[in-house]
């Protein structure tokens, strides 16, 4: 399972809240409920992000096994 659960952190530690990525940096609201949510993202919107915030992939998104 894919989860969002470090941008949530990267966002904390550069006090960036969620209003300032939909106002500041233009984020659909969208976009930002599927995060919210852990629903998936498109590869450019990952880039984006990453751009942004200036970071890596592992400061965004957490890869962890489904159990069976």
């Amino acid at each position: 399972m894919i989860t969002f659960e470090p941008l949530w952190q990267t966002l904390k530690n550069r006090k960036i809240t969620t209003y300032d990525l939909v106002t500041k940096y233009n984020m659909s609201r969208g976009t930002l409920d599927n995060l919210k949510h852990d629903r998936s993202i498109t590869l450019n919107t990952l880039n984006d992000l990453c751009n942004t915030l200036e970071c890596d992939i592992p400061e965004v998104i957490k890869y962890t096994k489904d159990e069976k």
